[in-house]
């Protein structure tokens, strides 16, 4: 299997267009294809604090379901839009409030619609997905070796929100351990939501979270080229968002 993995996307739409045309697929009216029948896969946080995350919702719903030719696992950022779709009480903040109010801009159809391929999505796609032909582990914040093929409580706060100790820096920013120097596995783990300058590799694991919402790139790792693939972004560029502990 050749794989094209994408990393956070956070509503940046047009870089996603551009990333997917760089990696070489054509997007010819509804369908996106590549001539090397390459898939695309999406590690999940499609929304929030970027210019245009409901035409990224459209976008990967159209891959992964209508055309059944891509993979997704959900991010932190899915989970808590999910939520507020289905009418829990979640917290408009984080860059929730940007996917809400263009959601809201919508007219009633639209919104609908929006709804119910945003749950559609994420109701259909599992927590991790593990694609043998291609040996790679795709999760949203990574996951640990001896928790590959497990769903519980457990697994699944690590994998939305990675490695988190329950503390906090003092700006608020979640203490998390460097799960990723613990790992010796065979497969490769493909992962983001923490974003770094640029794509971060250990042992076998790789961040693909490369700050695009936050001007930096989005990024895509190839497999099995085992390649990296960039745009740069068309976003303000905010250094302080950039992981300082994790380098």
């Amino acid at each position: 299997m050749r794989v094209d993995i994408i990393g956070d996307i956070h509503g940046c739409y047009d870089e996603l267009l551009e990333l997917i045309k760089k990696l070489g697929y054509e997007i010819k009216g509804d369908n996106i294809t590549h001539p090397d029948q390459r898939k695309l896969a999406f590690v999940g946080d499609l929304t929030d604090r970027g210019p245009n995350s409901i035409a990224v919702i459209r976008l990967v719903y159209q891959i992964v379901i209508q055309q059944q030719n891509g993979f997704y696992v959900p991010g932190n950022h899915c989970n808590k839009l999910y939520r507020y779709f289905l009418g829990n009480n979640v917290q408009v903040t984080h860059g929730l409030e940007t996917t809400v109010a263009e959601y809201k801009q919508l007219p009633d159809s639209e919104q609908e619609e929006i709804k119910g391929k945003m749950i559609a999505l994420y109701e259909k796609s599992p927590l991790y997905i593990k694609l043998p032909e291609a040996e790679v582990v795709i999760a949203h914040a990574g996951i640990r070796e001896k928790d590959i093929g497990k769903v519980n409580k457990q697994v699944k706060t690590f994998v939305l929100y990675g490695d988190i100790t329950g503390e906090k820096h003092p700006d608020g920013r979640p203490i998390r351990r460097d799960w990723a120097q613990h790992y010796h596995g065979d497969h490769w783990i493909v992962y983001g939501h923490t974003p770094v300058t640029k794509a971060r590799f250990v042992h076998k694991t790789v961040n693909i979270d490369t700050g695009c919402v936050f001007g930096n790139k989005l990024s895509a790792f190839r497999l099995p080229e085992e390649t990296i693939v960039d745009v740069e972004s068309r976003q303000p560029f905010v250094e302080e968002k950039f992981n300082r502990d994790i380098k």
